[in-house]
């Protein structure tokens, strides 16, 4: 006869102990038996009787179905391979420059993801001289694992795999700790920032100055160009002209006799043709 499969248990005729613990099917314990006593009252019971603790002394047998036990077992090992199966491996991609509306995006899909039961590979992928900033990336994951904290937690912290960097997020709640950790790097996050405005603050700066400037130039330039160019003419020429044109009658009389006689006879024979 073929021995057993060390992976199952003896049963019936294939127990080699003389004498074993015996246990009904229902859990209650008979006490110890010899073999040919246990198969018998196994045998009444139109059951089987299973070695089911081989390392005990006696031995543990108990009283089943054997042929439903074997069934029952394949079952849980199916269930078990389908829940191994079922949990697949989703991957998102981010780069390490996204825009607030991309990470918005992709982060709901990991989120969705976790919520159906699924791992999550988060990938970031480095192009060029994007290398040599590996903490933008980690920032990135950070913000990915703080989001999605409700529905999934970290499993494969961040790290560097050749050109990019990933993390691996599975579905449950994160635990305290990493969300205490997300937490303190999110406030980390909030006083960068401040380092960076300065940068902006002086593109502005020379923006505002000119426009200050031109504003204010051309209205000293009206106010008093347009004001005195137009007071000094007309105040200078009215009062000089009347001058001029007023000696010019005055000089006639000062003109010697001989003058006057010419004109004088110059004018009689035009009044005689009237």
């Amino acid at each position: 006869m073929a021995a057993p499969s060390s992976q199952e248990p003896r049963i019936n005729d294939r127990i080699r102990a003389q004498r074993v613990r015996l246990v009904a099917p229902d859990g209650e314990q008979l006490g110890i038996r010899t073999t040919p006593d246990a198969l018998t009252i196994a045998g009444d019971m139109g059951l089987d009787l299973v070695e089911v603790a081989d390392k005990a002394d006696p031995p543990v047998c108990r009283i089943m179905d054997y042929g439903k036990f074997k069934y029952e077992q394949s079952q849980r090992a199916k269930e078990s391979r389908k829940k191994a199966t079922h949990v697949l491996v989703k991957e998102m991609k981010y780069r390490p420059k996204i825009g607030p509306g991309d990470f918005d995006t992709k982060t709901r899909k990991v989120e969705q993801f976790l919520g159906d039961g699924s791992k999550v590979k988060v990938t970031i992928m480095f192009r060029g001289r994007e290398m040599q900033h590996p903490e933008l990336g980690r920032r990135i994951l950070d913000r990915v694992a703080e989001t999605v904290d409700h529905v999934g937690r970290v499993e494969v912290f961040p790290k560097q795999d050749g050109r990019n960097m990933i993390m691996v997020l599975v579905p449950g709640q994160g635990t305290r700790r990493q969300r205490e950790a997300a937490a303190d790097r999110r406030e980390a996050d909030v006083a960068a920032p401040p380092v960076a405005d300065p940068v902006a603050d002086p593109t502005a700066a020379p923006v505002a100055d000119p426009a200050t400037a031109s504003a204010a130039a051309p209205i000293a330039d009206s106010t008093v160009v347009p004001a005195a160019a137009p007071a000094a003419d007309s105040t200078v020429a009215p009062a000089v002209d009347p001058a001029a044109v007023a000696p010019t009658p005055t000089e006639p009389p000062t003109v010697t006799s001989e003058d006057t006689q010419t004109e004088t006879s110059a004018g009689t024979p035009t009044e005689t043709r009237e």
